[in-house]
């Protein structure tokens, strides 16, 4: 008797153990909310140095994660704030090209999301400030009938690693996201 017991509480303790609380991946999402934002390839800028025409323009961050400018040449972008990234352009402008260079760094278009999987027309989208997964999904024609819709799995981009994990609808997405709507069992 006590044997049949033993395997019952056993067997509920590994059910159980399925129902613990796991560390989540959005929480490792959510630590990159708050982060100021990280210019990447495709990102486009609006670089303004006042007084100057020839160098004010919209620049393209390359797939080598740097913007040619006129005077300076290639500048690093990938992985710098658009505050770090002002404060190298007008670094490299003070040292011999311009006396006391103001420059200012807007973001004009952020890099594109992707969104595979059970959705209308999966592929390639331009990111727009506050998307959550399920407005990226309507840009998308929305999901598909066989769609599992109450979550997803996203891959991000952190601190130079690739972060997987299973989101719910809500969750807001960043610029380079690739989102996956997988189809349900039933």
């Amino acid at each position: 008797m006590s044997v049949r017991i033993l395997i019952v509480l056993l067997c509920a303790g590994f059910a159980l153990a399925g129902c613990a609380p796991q560390a989540s991946p959005k929480l490792a999402y959510s630590d990159g909310a708050e982060r100021p934002y990280l210019l990447d390839s495709g990102d486009k800028l609006r670089i303004t140095v006042f007084g100057q025409e020839n160098l004010t323009n919209v620049y393209t961050v390359e797939g080598g994660g740097h913007i040619a400018m006129p005077l300076i040449g290639a500048v690093k972008a990938r992985g710098t704030s658009v505050r770090q990234l002002e404060a190298a352009i007008t670094h490299r402008l003070a040292s011999g090209f311009l006396r006391n260079p103001n420059v200012t760094v807007a973001i004009e278009a952020y890099r594109p999301f992707f969104i595979l999987g059970e959705v209308r027309n999966p592929g390639q989208y331009p990111y727009v400030d506050g998307m959550t997964v399920q407005t990226a999904a309507a840009i998308a024609g929305g999901f598909t009938p066989r769609a599992r819709e109450s979550s997803v799995e996203i891959t991000r981009q952190l601190d130079g690693r690739v972060v997987h994990g299973r989101v719910p609808s809500m969750f807001p997405i960043r610029p380079g996201d690739t989102i996956n709507v997988e189809e349900r069992l039933f």
